[in-house]
C-alpha cells in the first residue's frame, strides 16, 4: 500500500465532505462510506457510525483494495488452490 497521507483531515473537512454509500446497500447501514477529500484523497467510513473514525487512502490503493475483493484475491492462503484448478502466487 502506499505511504501514509501527508496530512489528516480536519473534522470540519470530513462534515463537509460529499459521501457516497454503494447502490448495492441494503439500506440496513451495513456498509461503507466514502468521500473525495481532493484529488488524492479518499475517506471511507462505517455508515453505522458516520461520527466514528475515518480511513484514509489514495485514490489507487481504494481501487486497488475494491478490485482484490471483486476479485477474491483477499483472505485466501497463498498456495491454495482456487476453483478453477489453479493456485494462488507465492
Amino acid at each position: 500500500m502506499s505511504a501514509m497521507p501527508r496530512y489528516a483531515p480536519s473534522p470540519s473537512a470530513l462534515r463537509a465532505a460529499k459521501w457516497r454509500r454503494s447502490s448495492y446497500s441494503t439500506g440496513m447501514n451495513n456498509c461503507v462510506e466514502t468521500a473525495p477529500l481532493g484529488p488524492d484523497l479518499l475517506a471511507v467510513r462505517d455508515s453505522k457510525r458516520t461520527a466514528g473514525p475515518v480511513l484514509s487512502f489514495s485514490p489507487a490503493a481504494w481501487s486497488s483494495f475494491v478490485g482484490d475483493l471483486c476479485g477474491g484475491g483477499l483472505g485466501r492462503r497463498r498456495g491454495a488452490d482456487r476453483s478453477d484448478g489453479t493456485t494462488t502466487r507465492s
